[in-house]
């Protein structure tokens, strides 16, 4: 594991964004661990997000591609601190977009806010974390309706490592296949249970027995790879 992705787990429970219990998902599962990305809520956190985001980008991507794209409501703060991370710490300097739930119908009207997708743009979707996989496929839809874009990348903050749709394939596994695109994420469930298993944070083990169970008795019913 790159020293980045540490920092990012410490990062993510400092933040309180990931933590540990039960959970009901959106796509109805019971989770025993949870990220949150709504508990960033300072200057200081969206700016560090985006940073490690443009880490990844810039790591795997690098500056092949036009426009960040970032989903309401949660892609929209991630997507703008990423692309002022990309150019304060790396020189690369590209549009960002986001979408209205609502279209506009008047002053500039329309759904998409920034930079608007031209024909040929090259479009990296930025998403907090993807469980099944719909509301990327909603973006796909709604950026391709409005333009002939080309789907670059999608990247994500965690890799929950579970199935999609089918039996054998996680929901990112699918995404990369139906829509033929890369996906990175800053790191994975493996990644996280790896580095905080009974690994105290500030003086608290966050990842013990108890919940690395559970953890795992979840994995072997919706994961993909053995925990």
């Amino acid at each position: 594991m790159m020293d980045y992705q540490e920092d990012f787990i410490l990062f993510m429970v400092r933040s309180g964004v990931l933590t540990f219990g039960e959970f009901l998902t959106k796509s109805g599962r019971r989770t025993p661990f949870f990220i949150n990305t709504g508990n960033y809520k300072s200057g200081s956190d969206i700016a560090k997000l985006g940073e490690f985001y443009a880490e990844i980008i810039s790591e795997r991507i690098g500056d092949d591609f036009d426009i960040l794209y970032g989903p309401a409501y949660k892609g929209i703060p991630i997507s703008v601190s990423a692309s002022i991370a990309l150019f304060r710490k790396y020189g690369i300097n590209k549009g960002f977009c986001f979408n209205r739930k609502e279209e506009k119908d008047h002053g500039e009207g329309g759904l998409i806010v920034g930079s608007r997708p031209k024909n040929g743009d090259r479009i990296v979707i930025i998403e907090d974390v993807v469980t099944a996989g719909n509301s990327v496929r909603e973006s796909i839809k709604l950026l391709k309706s409005i333009s002939e874009v080309n789907i670059k990348a999608l990247v994500v903050s965690v890799d929950r490592m579970e199935k999609g749709l089918s039996d054998n394939r996680s929901a990112l596994q699918e995404i990369s296949d139906e829509f033929n695109i890369c996906v990175y994420s800053i790191v994975n469930l493996k990644d996280i249970v790896d580095y905080l298993y009974n690994r105290p944070v500030d003086g608290r083990i966050m990842l013990n027995e108890e919940i690395m169970e559970k953890i795992r008795s979840y994995s072997m019913k919706y994961g993909v790879s053995k925990i």
